[in-house]
């Protein structure tokens, strides 16, 4: 499995890519996110999530954590009220270095 760093690396060019599934296929099968106050659970929902997310640009400020349990602290730049916000990304990975879990909220 990837240590934090290269996973990432890999998440944030995957969700910054034009091509959705790059991102989705990061996500394990009954991955749950919180993200802006919404509980998403599945596949299907992931994939709806991303969809709605505008284009943005991520500039990585932080990482801790191991490769299956880690947080990043990034800068998110896009066409989006607020822009930029600085967030921070929990994330839970399964056996196969899949997203278990992840949790996006504003950094205080």
């Amino acid at each position: 499995m990837q240590d934090a760093n290269e996973f990432l690396d890999d998440y944030f060019t995957a969700a910054a890519d034009t091509d959705p599934e790059n991102h989705v296929s990061l996500f394990g099968d009954d991955a749950v996110v919180h993200d802006d106050g919404r509980s998403l659970r599945g596949l299907a929902a992931v994939r709806r999530w991303r969809s709605e997310v505008p284009s943005v640009r991520y500039d990585l400020r932080e990482v801790v954590g191991t490769a299956t349990a880690c947080h990043a602290v990034a800068a998110v730049s896009g066409d989006f009220p607020g822009s930029p916000v600085t967030l921070r990304f929990t994330f839970e990975r399964d056996a196969r270095g899949r997203i278990s879990m992840l949790d996006i909220e504003p950094e205080t």
